[in-house]
């Protein structure tokens, strides 16, 4: 599914994405073309997230409805592809150190976020890497 990403700029800043059907969900870049790729990272993280937490995915809005909003005026409106719903989920069992197993559990909490999508997350952008 394609969703829409707003992207603003206010005076002495970057410029910001947003999504109206995922609030929350936003990200910034120093260019319009960063931007618009950071749209897409943070679009598949939060996806990846609510598939995680087995949460329902929203219908993508139409373009006429987002600009309906007077607060989405003067905005730039990009695509975003959301990742494809996993077919299976798999439990699995890991070892770290405790004081580690912490710092990931409050940074998960204070990202919204459960200790499984982090690492999900932690792992993925590592992958995208290499």
């Amino acid at each position: 599914m394609q969703y829409i990403g707003l992207i603003h700029k206010d005076v002495g800043s970057e410029y910001g994405v947003s999504f109206p059907d995922f609030p929350g969900c936003i990200t910034a870049g120093s260019t319009l073309e960063e931007a618009r790729l950071m749209a897409q990272e943070a679009l598949s993280l939060h996806v990846e997230g609510m598939i995680e937490d087995a949460e329902a995915l929203p219908a993508p809005s139409s373009l006429d409805d987002i600009f309906k909003d007077p607060e989405n005026a003067g905005s730039i409106a990009v695509l975003a592809v959301a990742p494809a719903r996993s077919s299976k989920v798999v439990r699995v069992n890991i070892t770290m150190p405790e004081d580690t197993l912490a710092k990931i559990d409050a940074f998960a909490q204070a990202q919204g976020l459960t200790r499984s999508g982090l690492l999900t997350r932690a792992a993925q952008r590592v992958l995208e890497e290499i």
